[in-house]
C-alpha cells in the first residue's frame, strides 16, 4: 500500500483522511479468505485487529461470534458500530484505539479481554508507520488454548498498480516474524491463494494473498 506524497504521515490523521474521504471506503463484506477458513468453526470469543469499517466483525457476530474489532480511525468504527446497532447485531462491537499501544500494554484498551478463541489480522497493512511483526506477536499471547491466529496479507501488488518493488508478506516470512514454539502451536494453513479482484477502470485481475492459521495446542 502506498501513501499520497500528499497525505499526512502521521497514523492517526492519515486514516481519518483516508476515511473522511469517502462515505465508505470498503464494500462492508467480510474478506473472502477469512469466511472461507472461519465458517465452519464453533463460535467463541474475537478480536479483530485494524477492523476498519467493520465487515470482518459483523460477519462473525452474525454466525454467533462475540466479536470486537480495534481500528485507530474513529471514523470507520463508528461506521462500523453504526451498521452493528442498524442490524441489531449486539455481539458485535469496534474500539477506536491505537494497536502500537495495545501491543506494549494490552489494559490500555479498555474492553480488551483476553483470551480470544480466534485473533484476526486481515490485509493489515499501512503506507504509513505500522509495528506490524510487534503487534501481531502481542496478538498471539492474546490467543487461548484451542484458539487461532489468523493472518491475511497482500502477497502481491495489484497488477494495475504502478508500484511492483515493495516488498510483501508471504507465508513463511509470517510464521518466522511469529516464531511460535512448535510445542505451544501447530500451523494449520500457510499457503499463497488467489482471488478474483476488480481495478479501478472496472478490469478484472488476479490476486494473491498470503493466509497463515495458526492453532494454539
Amino acid at each position: 500500500m502506498h501513501a499520497d506524497p500528499e497525505a499526512s504521515t502521521d497514523p492517526v490523521v492519515f486514516w481519518e483522511q483516508r476515511y473522511g474521504s469517502s462515505h465508505r471506503v470498503w464494500s462492508g463484506a467480510v474478506n473472502r479468505a477469512l469466511a472461507d477458513v472461519a465458517e465452519h468453526w464453533a463460535p467463541g470469543r474475537a478480536l479483530d485487529l485494524g477492523s476498519g469499517e467493520g465487515g470482518d466483525v459483523l460477519w462473525l457476530a452474525e454466525r454467533g461470534w462475540d466479536a470486537t474489532g480495534i481500528d485507530l480511525s474513529e471514523t470507520a468504527v463508528a461506521r462500523a458500530n453504526a451498521v452493528a446497532a442498524e442490524r441489531g447485531l449486539a455481539r458485535a462491537r469496534c474500539i477506536a484505539a491505537d494497536l502500537a499501544v495495545w501491543s506494549d500494554d494490552p489494559a490500555a484498551i479498555e474492553g480488551d479481554a483476553a483470551p480470544y478463541d480466534l485473533v484476526a489480522a486481515s490485509f493489515f497493512q499501512s503506507a504509513v508507520e505500522l509495528p506490524r511483526e510487534r503487534i501481531l506477536r502481542a496478538a498471539a499471547h492474546r490467543v487461548g488454548p484451542g484458539g487461532r491466529l489468523v493472518l491475511i496479507a497482500h502477497a502481491a501488488a495489484p497488477q494495475w498498480s504502478s508500484h511492483h518493488g515493495e516488498e510483501f508478506p508471504t507465508p513463511e516470512s509470517e510464521l518466522r516474524a511469529l516464531a511460535l514454539p512448535d510445542a505451544d502451536w501447530s500451523v494449520e494453513v500457510a499457503e499463497v491463494r488467489e482471488r478474483a479482484g476488480r481495478g479501478p477502470d472496472g478490469e478484472v485481475h488476479p490476486l494473491s494473498d498470503s493466509v497463515v492459521v495458526v492453532r494454539r495446542r
